[in-house]
């Protein structure tokens, strides 16, 4: 997946601050089915929040988001807290929920 842009992402937090979280990553980790639960939610919605309930360091949260990029093809858009934003577009363009706006001169 290509990086987001910057008004991409403010975009993507934007129609994210009234979604719940629909993951719950505890204390064993990225589990098999925490991969299959990621995988369907960014296929039903395309943008997901993860919540980090057992893992408190910054370091930690930092390292479960690059394994869940790397292994689920979607792409981080932010954290907040405890809390990490996930994109990945539906693979089906004619599925697509969320349309991105283009990038403007200047942004980075």
């Amino acid at each position: 997946m290509p990086e987001l842009k910057g008004c991409q992402r403010r975009y993507l937090r934007g129609l994210a601050h009234r979604l719940k979280p629909s993951v719950f990553i505890g204390k064993q980790g990225l589990t098999e089915m925490v991969y299959m639960a990621i995988e369907q939610a960014l296929i039903s919605n395309e943008l997901v929040k993860i919540s980090f309930m057992a893992f408190k360091q910054k370091e930690a949260k930092k390292r479960l988001a690059a394994d869940i990029e790397h292994n689920t093809g979607c792409c981080l858009v932010g954290t907040v807290g405890h809390t990490a934003l996930f994109y990945r577009p539906h693979p089906q363009p004619a599925k697509r929920r969320i349309i991105l706006p283009a990038s403007s001169a200047g942004d980075d």
